[in-house]
């Protein structure tokens, strides 16, 4: 395997310095440092750059996006036994809805896709906003926080889908 191609699996295995790299905001010479790929550290910045130059551009397309937020939201004990449109989410046995335990959903559909999912659950993270419980399917997006969260969840992911990169948000795995 060349070095390029060492450096490419190095970089892949950290999403965050992708991205960085997609927005040309990356030291190439510390981020070879950081990512210890045996060889030197000028040719491994090297294959950082040219990397960096094959990746898409991370400009933001137009969404069409609403996002809204429910209150009253809390983990259903018995998901199943529920009318099926009070249940907002479930997995594996475990669902929130309808039944008030200091709880807020908030609701993104419309344009939404795993990229915009990432985004949002990224910008989450930055905003120390707890995240109880998500879910995406088809077009939708459901965020289970605490209520006192619900605000900030709520601008964190209206701006996360109006910053969603063009194109795939996954690198080419060659």
């Amino acid at each position: 395997m060349s070095l390029a191609e060492r450096t490419r699996d190095a970089a892949r295995e950290h999403p965050f310095l992708v991205d960085a790299l997609r927005a040309g905001v990356a030291n190439y010479s510390a981020a070879a440092r950081f990512l210890d790929v045996d060889g030197d550290p000028d040719a491994v910045a090297t294959a950082l750059r040219r990397f960096a130059d094959d990746l898409p551009d991370r400009e933001p397309t137009a969404r069409d996006v609403r996002v809204t937020m429910e209150r009253g939201v809390g983990r259903l004990p018995d998901p199943a036994s529920v009318d099926a449109r009070e249940v907002l989410l479930a997995v594996s046995g475990t669902g929130f809805g309808a039944a008030d335990d200091g709880k807020t959903a908030v609701l993104a559909t419309g344009d939404v896709d795993l990229d915009g999912v990432r985004a949002a659950l990224d910008a989450l993270a930055v905003d120390d906003v707890a995240v109880d419980a998500l879910a995406h399917a088809d077009d939708a997006l459901v965020v289970v926080v605490p209520r006192l969260d619900a605000a900030n969840a709520l601008r964190s992911v209206e701006r996360a889908f109006d910053a969603v990169p063009a194109g795939p948000a996954r690198t080419d795995r060659r």
